[in-house]
């Protein structure tokens, strides 16, 4: 009989991905909407709009690339200098080392001869793994990377910020405001929605937070543009 070879597909090696991109295209939306919802109660016509909406898009890609990679880049230094000391610790007292992993899997449930036993057989194959993962918390699913995130979020960004650009195009003038704060609400709710069912949580939740804070956002901003009304 052939034995079927198991494998599993967690939804946490997804995290690093789908944090960046969902965080990237939430913000472009909100920002960008808010921004085209802003100039356009102050006043602004279409092509101030479409102008603010743009420079939006452009600016807020640049500055979302820039901080996700100098964010995840602090964690990468992190990563790697707890991974030197580690390194140096083991060259230092080995057997220190094996009895504080042993240690570890004690408090997790094993007994201590079998502690010992499976502490032995992971340094034998990979010590700074075996202290990587069990005692920092570091593995190949949780590792920075902060080019893939700093692209992640850019793109999403972009792809964010893209949607109410669309619908600010092709509004007509009299409900320019209307039409991308509703656009822009749907998306958002579409985004939450997507991004649950990607990260294996409830949609509807995700999609009444992530409305409710981008309908906040759009009306702060265009109380501020009515606030500063003036003709284009």
């Amino acid at each position: 009989m052939t034995r079927l070879k198991h494998s599993e597909r967690h939804l946490i090696a997804r995290i690093g991905w789908l944090r960046a991109a969902v965080l990237g295209a939430n913000d472009g939306i909100v920002s960008t909407a808010s921004l085209i919802v802003g100039v356009a109660a102050a006043g602004g016509d279409h092509r101030a709009v479409t102008v603010a909406g743009l420079a939006g898009l452009v600016a807020g890609a640049m500055s979302m690339a820039a901080g996700e990679y100098v964010s995840v880049s602090s964690q990468s230094d992190t990563e790697r200098a707890d991974l030197d000391r580690e390194r140096a610790e083991l060259a230092a007292d080995g057997e220190a080392e094996h009895a504080e992993l042993a240690g570890i899997y004690v408090r997790r449930g094993l007994d201590p001869e079998l502690a010992g036993q499976v502490a032995t057989q992971l340094m034998a194959k990979d010590a700074l793994v075996a202290h990587a993962r069990d005692e920092l918390g570091i593995s190949e699913v949780s590792t920075a990377r902060p080019i893939q995130a700093a692209l992640a979020s850019a793109a999403s960004f972009a792809v964010g910020a893209a949607l109410p650009m669309v619908a600010a195009v092709l509004a007509p003038a009299s409900a320019l405001v209307v039409t991308v704060t509703v656009a822009s609400l749907l998306f958002l709710a579409l985004l939450g929605g997507v991004g649950a069912r990607a990260g294996g949580a409830g949609m509807l939740k995700a999609a009444v937070r992530v409305t409710f804070w981008g309908a906040l956002a759009m009306a702060a901003t265009a109380g501020i543009g009515a606030l500063f009304h003036t003709t284009v």
